[in-house]
This record gives structure tokens, sequence and C-alpha cells, in this order.
């Protein structure tokens, strides 16, 4: 599925909106499906997506070993269990937050102070990042910041595709030898399979994980349905936020902030294809191919960081004393969560009315999920499983023939205990299982 939400991006270098972060014009799209628009068809050689994208024919042993010198480990290490079958190749996971916190920052501002910290020490001539349109504050927009101050106008989230790699060939006609990126997984795979033939002199890479997107116009219908349920009005809603302890967080325009039970949203009633199929297909959740993964799944109220090789570690140096961290957490039982998504997931695909839960029985739930459920690292495996589950479901639904090819060896296992094997046409021509991985689901 192709969006169209960027066709024609503003172009300020500078502008009065935007006086220290610099966006070039780009490119319409090249008409791709299974594309969430990372930017490659909008370079001069929108052919590279053959080679880059994500949804075509990825090679995560290949480039895992590329970005930190080695695979994921298996299920079973030299030390006892591992967790990368679940998130990919890292050193260390922690808990983190920054001190003080920013304000308007998504959660506390690591990735915002880590490029703050980048362009301050000279490390980086430039910023790859998202800004808000200056016409839809919701609407995400690249740009390359080179001053400190300007990754002020980056903090928070925006909702809906954006060509953030359409500006990597700018950025090098503007002479920017060492650059860092913060993007979403789709956009990271895509620019290190492509690092090598861009050549930039350094490259540093500040992932967030993905939670799935959709198309901006979408998520503003998503706000009314919101602001409808909810009684307030959409326009007042300047965030939100879904968050590991089972509850959305709404900001408003006057400074208020509201704290809503998943349970109380109205997911159910979105249609079919609010998440498009790439988001229904994703593997990669956690931003494997990034240096430093910065997300929440593990977090249980604070930061989650994975920080994955040397350039992972020198970002988390750039923060000293800012940086606070302890171990991470865990605590809940995922099986049954992530059964019963699957079951949805499963009627879903088949055209059938997904299993809704009695409006009586969501104030319950609601309050038991947090108390009860998987939280903290079995909350981050809960979400992954999920979304490898989703993954197969809708692949041999829509796209049969693709399955060989877009679920990567390592999925299998993550499934498995689900009840979800490879048929002999689904497994993947790119790599194979590790021959331990069958203990992978832990």
């Amino acid at each position: 599925m192709l969006s169209t939400d960027t066709a024609s991006l503003p172009a300020p270098a500078p502008t009065s909106s935007y006086p220290i972060v610099w966006a070039a014009p780009v490119a319409n799209a090249a008409p791709r499906g299974l594309c969430t628009d990372c930017g490659i068809s909008r370079t001069s050689e929108p052919k590279r997506c053959g080679e880059a994208c994500q949804f075509i024919q990825p090679d995560y042993p290949k480039l895992e070993a590329q970005v930190h010198g080695r695979v994921r480990k298996s299920a079973m290490d030299e030390d006892g269990t591992s967790d990368e079958p679940w998130f990919g190749p890292y050193r260390r996971m922690l808990q983190a937050s920054l001190v003080p916190a920013r304000s308007g920052a998504q959660w506390s501002g690591i990735t915002t102070r880590i490029a703050e910290r980048l362009l301050e020490t000279g490390a980086v001539d430039a910023v790859l990042a998202m800004a808000p349109d200056p016409n839809d504050s919701w609407r995400p927009m690249p740009v390359l910041v080179t001053s400190a101050e300007g990754m002020a106008q980056c903090r928070g989230m925006r909702m809906g595709y954006a060509p953030l790699l359409a500006l990597l060939e700018p950025a090098r006609t503007r002479g920017f030898k060492r650059l860092a990126v913060i993007g979403i997984p789709c956009q990271v795979y895509a620019l290190r399979a492509l690092e090598k033939e861009f050549g930039f002199e350094r490259l540093y890479v500040i992932g967030t994980p993905c939670s799935d997107n959709t198309t901006t116009e979408n998520f503003h219908q998503f706000l009314d349905l919101v602001a409808t349920q909810l009684k307030l009005r959409a326009q007042d809603i300047t965030y939100l936020e879904f968050r590991a302890d089972y509850r959305v967080e709404l900001r408003f325009s006057d400074g208020r902030v509201k704290l809503i039970p998943f349970l109380q949203l109205p997911l159910s009633t979105l249609p079919p294809d609010f998440f498009p199929m790439t988001c229904r297909t994703c593997v990669d959740y956690t931003n494997v191919l990034a240096d430093i993964t910065v997300g929440y799944m593990a977090g249980q109220g604070e930061q989650w960081l994975l920080v994955r090789n040397d350039r992972g570690e020198e970002l988390v140096a750039l923060l000293g004393d800012e940086l606070q961290t302890q171990p991470v957490g865990t605590a809940g039982k995922r099986h049954g969560a992530v059964k019963g998504f699957l079951a949805n997931v499963q009627l879903a695909a088949g055209g059938l009315p997904l299993r809704r839960m009695p409006n009586w029985l969501r104030p319950i739930v609601g309050w038991l999920m947090p108390r009860i459920g998987p939280r903290g690292v079995e909350f981050a495996k809960a979400r992954v499983e999920m979304k490898a589950a989703e993954t197969i479901v809708h692949l041999r639904r829509d796209h049969p023939s693709r399955m060989k090819n877009m679920v990567p060896g390592h999925v299998w296992p993550l499934v498995a205990p689900y009840g979800l094997t490879p048929g002999v046409d689904e497994l993947p021509a790119v790599g194979q299982l590790h021959p331990s991985a069958a203990d992978a689901h832990g």
C-alpha cells in the first residue's frame, strides 16, 4: 500500500516556521505495492527499492552481521537464556530516563538529547529526523537539522508515512559527511541496505520501535472517533501515545494530560484497512539494525534502551549523568494474551466478526490488565510475537507467494508455540533457521 501523505512536501530552507532545520523538495513516490514510502523511491534511482526494501526480500542475517558484527543469538547461549530471538543483537538492555525530562518530549527526551549532543560535540554534521509539517502538526516531515537547538522542533510523535530517506541525497550534496539518522524499522532497514552506496564517513542510527503506522488522514479519523467516544474535541488533542501499562496518554492544548485504558478506545470499530498491509506484515518492531533502540515496550513507565554495538555505546556515553538507568523487569505471562490476539487476527483475516468484549466487562479487565497481564520484558515479547503471528496470517491469506521471501527464518520459532509452522514452500529463501532456534519460545 502506498501513501501519498507527503507527495508535495513544503521546502523550508529555512522558513519562519522552521528557522534552524532544512527540508529539501523531493520527487513524487514511485508506485509500489507493499510500500511504506521510506523515501528511497523518491531518490534519483528509485530502482534501489529492489535491494533495499524490507517488504521484498529481507536478509536480516546479512545486515545484522554487517551492522553489529554478528547475527542474533539463539534462545540458549553460554550464559543461560537470551532475549535476542525477539529483540535482535544487543549488548545491554536498560530502563532509562533523562533527568530532567525535556518539556514536549514523547517520553523523557532521550532520543532528542542524543541527537543534540551529537551536534553539540561536532560528532555529526547533521541529523536526519522528522518535524511536524507546518500545515498539520500530526503529519511527519523529514528535515536535516544542523544545530542542536533545532532538535527541539523534532520532539514528540507524528503519525503517517514520511519519506525520510529521500533527504540522503540532498545531505550528501550539501557536503554532509557525518550523519545521524533517527528512524523507524522500515526506514532503517533500507538505510542499512544502502549504507555503503551512500558512503557517509560516519553514520549513527538511532532507532525507535514502530507500533503500527497509518496515513495521517486515517489517524485524523481515529482522533475524531476517540474524541466522540470520550466526549472531547479532536482539535484539542496534541499528543496520543500507547503505553506499556495498557493505557493511552492524551495531551491537550491547554496542558492537561489524560490516561485512558486501551479498552476504552474505539479500536474494534476501525475499518479493516486502517493499518496498511505493510504494517500488518512487519517483522521488525524493535528496529534491530539501529545502533541503539529507544522505545517503551519493556520500560514499565520509563524508556527502554537496547544498546546494540560500539556506536550505540558512544551514543549512551554522550548523555553522561543526564541518563538515569536501572535493570529491566518482567512479570506476568504472555501466552494467553498472544493466543487471544491470534484468534482475533485469524477471524479478521477471514472476514469474520471479531470477538468483542461486553461493555460492562471492559472496566474490570482494564483494571486487571496492568496488574496481571504481561509487563516489562514479557510485554515486549508479547508484542513481538503478536506481530510475527499477524504477519504470517495476513501473508498466507493475501500474499501467499511472498511468504518464503518476506518471513525471515528467525520468525518461525517465535510463533511455533501458537501452532504456526512453515509449509515446505514457505521456508525462507534467504537465511536459514538457527539450528537451536526451536527453543526460542522460552
